[in-house]
């Protein structure tokens, strides 16, 4: 009886005749291109052997973890928080001519599956929407997510910032609109990539475009990664063909 080899020591023998290196890269992504990571990493893996360990969280904390010291070989941010990243001296983390913009995405609102459906089709019934509202969940401005820190401002503008503090649920990190399928809040406000993967729960549809906010993602190598080059390629993976189609299933757009 032939001996039977699993896929990994079949991988392992070819790593080795070819010289090739199996790493593990950690990445820090930011929730909302969290799914778009986690998807592309099984097919990542097969290819190249290498391990990919994602950990994710608001893109304010993940910049605080940095700034902090944490290790990382591949990081997904905002553009603007990679730019202040990618500088000479203790403050540069990153590797500035890895920076590369991947995707962006709008904000959605969200009810739980089978309940009423508000009226969002213009500026003001999006207003009256929230204010009709038992409570409105969304991110913390606090903890600084990106959607929540825009949204408190759009609150301020709209005039509705009082009522809306007043039945708001505020999420620290992680998926808004499960707090729909717990019944702590009947509607829910966050970047539709973070509302698409909860289930039980049904995307009304992206905001009104005259007070819509688009917030783009971008990777970069980090200037301390001792995978840098695995890095990378994990990196172009996720701008590849094949993350095109996982994009948009995500609910995220070609980068702005």
């Amino acid at each position: 009886m032939r001996p039977r080899f699993s896929l990994t020591l079949l991988l392992a023998a070819g790593l080795l005749a070819t010289g090739a290196r199996a790493d593990t890269v950690k990445v820090l992504t930011s929730g909302a291109f969290k799914q778009i990571v986690l998807a592309l990493v099984p097919g990542f893996e097969a290819r190249t052997g290498h391990t990919v360990v994602v950990s994710n969280d608001t893109a304010g904390a993940l910049a605080k973890r940095i700034a902090e010291g944490e290790a990382f070989d591949l990081v997904v941010l905002t553009p603007a928080a990679l730019k202040a990243m990618a500088v000479d001296g203790p403050q540069g983390k990153v590797v500035a001519d890895t920076v590369k913009p991947l995707a962006s995405v709008g904000i959605g609102v969200a009810v739980k599956a089978g309940a009423a459906r508000p009226d969002i089709s213009g500026v003001e019934q999006f207003r009256q929407s929230l204010l009709q509202a038992k409570s409105v969940a969304y991110i913390d401005p606090a903890a600084g997510g990106s959607s929540g820190i825009y949204l408190e401002g759009l609150f301020q503008k709209m005039g509705i910032a009082d009522a809306v503090h007043a039945k708001a649920v505020l999420v620290k990190g992680g998926y808004v609109a499960e707090k729909l399928v717990t019944g702590e809040a009947v509607l829910a406000v966050h970047q539709i990539s973070e509302i698409l993967p909860v289930t039980g729960v049904e995307l009304v549809g992206p905001i009104p475009e005259a007070v819509q906010n688009y917030t783009t993602y971008a990777g970069a190598v980090g200037r301390g990664s001792e995978h840098p080059q695995a890095a990378q390629a994990f990196l172009d993976s996720l701008s590849g063909e094949a993350a095109a189609a996982v994009l948009q299933q995500k609910g995220m757009l070609p980068a702005r």
